[in-house]
């Protein structure tokens, strides 16, 4: 079966040619030549933006790690042609991040620069050699509070380093040794990097809120680069003697060296580098593929990250770059963020900053050598700073994970970032498994009614509680059980499902509810079987079909109703008899028994007028043989009822649409024949050389069947038109017409993306889903 989700591609500019009826468009010219190379006006303009933010970034991380300065426009580059390239994010723009900072330092203060650069050429294959594995996803299996505190962690320790700079002085071994040498520091203040540094700090902070129109013009240059430019100015000016950027010659740039040092420690450091540039670079693609979707300018589809490729991308990038002597590479926020509000729509904004990086590196060398480290270290400082995140702070206290954030943050700047992981790993286990045996059991009884409530998960070790209170219920008492908690495994399930079934043999009763109250399906009793009546399609799988209550399954899907749905909405029902229907829209679907017209809307009691035919057809007023009581459902709706809208709906497989393919029911003189003939204009339309076929989502139909389907709809929605309550209502602008086709297999609706006009080139767009409830607790 073919699908019917849309086809992304990663030249948005490209569009298919036109198809002729019943022939597939083609993505390549005629002739199945190469397509030109093409660079959008908003790739060139957004690779502007995001290398004017990652020269001074590349810089000020090179200098925090105690790598030679050219190291961060080496990593630059590679991650922007490589990454950018290769990788299977198009928007993610990759680079030197502050993230590996820490790591780096410590590899450099302990190997050396030319053992680090063989360390991160090591950690780019074991990269590739995962990526080959695929388990990009299971990256994403580390708990956010985790990655958070990391990030967090990185943070306060870079910042601490920095900190030091900024004053004036030289930063220690580590984020402990800075914190004692800060009193001293403090003692011994630098005026002329104060300045500097307090400058770029301001203008970090300043830039962005700068109100109304030159606001608006000034934050076309990024705040990074506007500060370093506006510090190395005022230094310059100022005369101010103070240590600054040193890029040497290239010819004496230093390349990877054979690794030295014991064998646990260098495994180690290439597992670290390995880990935390995976993780950091995945959950930055993520973030990307949130960010490009929610944007509304341009109006370009983006293919989503492919994560096991991005993954490769990133390897083949730190070979590369370790190899030339550059700095490992993640995929960076920050700038991925930048790439995407600039507009870009696919990869070669990040080639392209990489190559202007290139050229920087190459003819603004003299530029580059005025830029006081203070300014870089305050960029750096602030940076870190921003990587203790607020927002992720509020989401993990809303998550109750806060400790596992404040215990991998300290960790990380106590011992170091793979330590600091591994400690917060512990917690983040130790946490959930105190959560899982962590059940209060409570029971009362008010107005002869006793009630147990469970609170948490409902686990064998809770089993024994449970079943003391259950204990206490008096024999053929009624019951309420209130269970709030997301897991009950085997154990307390038969536990509940013995005593419920002995309970109610005394003559008592037992309901179970959610916190709220709400009634809840209780255990399966063996009165019902695993498939309940009327019920198949639910979503279980079973060897074999039960034997019924009764011969009549009917009866046995009215007992249901009548046990388990009818307290639920007799009230609701009540209402409607007494102020009588008002529905807001009139459905005119297929009989076919898989369309479950209240299951595929989400639709109750009082919501719908439905009218169900074979073929969802609607004849023409005044047709010879016309049935009257679709008509007669039409005026009742529009006329009486004062529906809002009309839906027209066909589906896959339609078997009226099947039979008017095989044999068109000419001369016809059964009923179901005569019903059908109102389906031949949808025939004659599908065949006219003087429209094109439908299309659905990007496609065309898999087969005649489907086409005619979709046909079938725009065509009983110009029959609809043709009736005079429908044709009054539309010219008053009081009511719309709506075309929808449900694929049966895929449970996919799709909607006719125009019916309130004449459509000849009709498109029917795929439904998304809504947004879970868990999302919509959460906001």
């Amino acid at each position: 079966m073919s699908t019917c989700v849309p086809t992304r591609t990663e030249d948005p500019s490209h569009k298919p040619r036109k198809a002729g009826r019943g022939g597939p468009h083609s993505p390549s010219p005629p002739g199945g030549g190469p397509r030109r190379f093409r660079i959008r006006g908003s790739d060139f303009s957004a690779s502007i933006a995001v290398f004017l933010i990652a020269l001074p970034l590349s810089l000020g991380i090179a200098l925090a790690t105690g790598a030679p300065l050219q190291a961060g426009l080496v990593a630059a580059a590679v991650g922007g042609i490589v990454v950018g390239r290769f990788g299977g994010a198009p928007l993610q723009v990759s680079g030197p991040a502050a993230g590996l900072t820490v790591v780096t330092a410590d590899l450099i203060q302990q190997y050396g620069w030319r053992v680090t650069c063989a360390i991160t050429v090591l950690a780019g294959f074991a990269q590739l050699g995962l990526a080959a594995l695929r388990v990009a996803r299971s990256a994403l299996a580390v708990s956010p509070a985790i990655v958070h505190g990391m990030l967090a962690g990185i943070g306060v320790t870079i910042a601490l380093a920095q900190l030091h700079i900024v004053l004036g002085g030289t930063p220690q071994s580590s984020a402990v040794e800075n914190v004692r040498a800060l009193p001293a520091q403090l003692a011994a203040l630098h005026p002329a990097a104060i300045s500097v540094s307090a400058l770029t700090v301001a203008v970090l902070l300043i830039w962005p809120r700068i109100p109304g129109r030159t606001g608006r013009i000034v934050r076309k240059i990024p705040a990074a680069l506007a500060a370093v430019a506006g510090a190395t100015t005022a230094a310059a000016l100022a005369s101010l003697h103070l240590p600054r950027v040193d890029l040497p010659s290239w010819s004496s740039h230093a390349l990877p060296g054979m690794p030295q040092g014991p064998v646990l420690g260098l495994v180690a450091a290439v597992l670290t580098i390995t880990l935390v540039g995976s993780v950091e670079s995945l959950l930055s693609a993520v973030a990307v593929d949130k960010l490009a979707a929610a944007r509304k300018v341009p109006d370009v589809r983006v293919p989503r990250a492919d994560l096991d490729r991005e993954l490769a991308g990133q390897g083949a990038a730190n070979v590369v770059s370790g190899a030339l002597g550059g700095l490992p590479i993640t995929g960076v926020a920050v700038r991925s963020s930048a790439n995407v509000s600039a507009g870009a729509v696919s990869r070669h904004s990040t080639m392209l900053h990489g190559l202007w990086v290139v050229l920087a590196a190459l003819l603004l060398v003299p530029v580059l050598d005025l830029i006081p480290l203070a300014a870089l270290a305050a960029l750096v400082m602030v940076v870190g700073v921003q990587m203790v995140n607020i927002t992720h702070l509020r989401s993990v206290r809303r998550n109750r994970e806060m400790l596992v954030y404040a215990v991998t943050l300290a960790s990380v700047v106590a011992t170091g970032v793979l330590e600091g992981v591994v400690i917060g790993i512990a917690v983040a286990v130790a946490v959930a498994l105190h959560r899982l045996t962590r059940t209060r059991i409570a029971e009362d009884e008010q107005d002869g009614i006793h009630r147990v409530r469970v609170r948490g998960q409902l686990t064998f070790l809770a089993v024994p509680r449970l079943s003391r209170a259950l204990s206490h219920v008096p024999a053929g008492s009624e019951c309420v059980v209130e269970l709030d908690g997301s897991f009950m495994d085997h154990a307390a399930f038969e536990a509940l499902h013995d005593w419920q079934t002995s309970h109610v043999a005394q003559g008592g009763s037992v309901e179970f509810t959610g916190r709220s109250g709400s009634r809840i399906s209780e255990p399966a009793s063996e009165t019902h079987g695993c498939c309940r009546p009327w019920t198949p399609w639910r979503n279980h799988h079973c060897d074999g079909r039960p034997e019924r209550a009764t011969a009549h399954p009917l009866a046995d899907g009215v007992s249901s109703f009548q046990r388990d749905t009818a307290p639920l909405v007799r009230d609701e029902l009540a209402r409607l008899e007494r102020e009588g229907q008002r529905p807001s829209q009139l459905f005119l679907t297929c009989a076919d028994s898989r369309v479950v017209t209240s299951m595929i809307t989400a639709s109750g009691p009082g919501d719908l007028f439905t009218v169900r035919n074979m073929g969802n057809l609607v004849p023409l007023p005044g047709v010879e043989g016309g049935d009257d009581s679709v008509a007669a459902a039409i005026e009742y709706a529009v006329d009486v009822l004062q529906v809002d809208s009309i839906t027209v709906c066909g589906h896959s497989g339609c078997g009226a649409m099947q039979a008017l393919l095989s044999a068109p029911p000419v001369g016809a003189h059964t009923p179901l024949r005569r019903w059908l003939r109102h389906g031949l204009p949808s025939l004659e339309t599908m065949r006219s050389r003087h429209r094109s076929w439908a299309r659905i989502s990007g496609r065309l139909p898999a087969d005649a069947v489907e086409q005619l389907c979709l046909t079938n709809v725009v065509q009983q929605l110009e029959h609809l038109r043709a009736h005079d309550s429908v044709a009054r209502r539309l010219a008053e602008g009081t009511l719309r017409l709506h075309g929808m086709y449900f694929h049966v297999g895929e449970a996919q609706a799709y909607l006719l993306a125009s019916s309130d006009e004449h459509v000849y080139d009709a498109v029917f767009d795929r439904v998304a889903p809504a947004s879970s409830s868990l999302a919509k607790a959460r906001v």
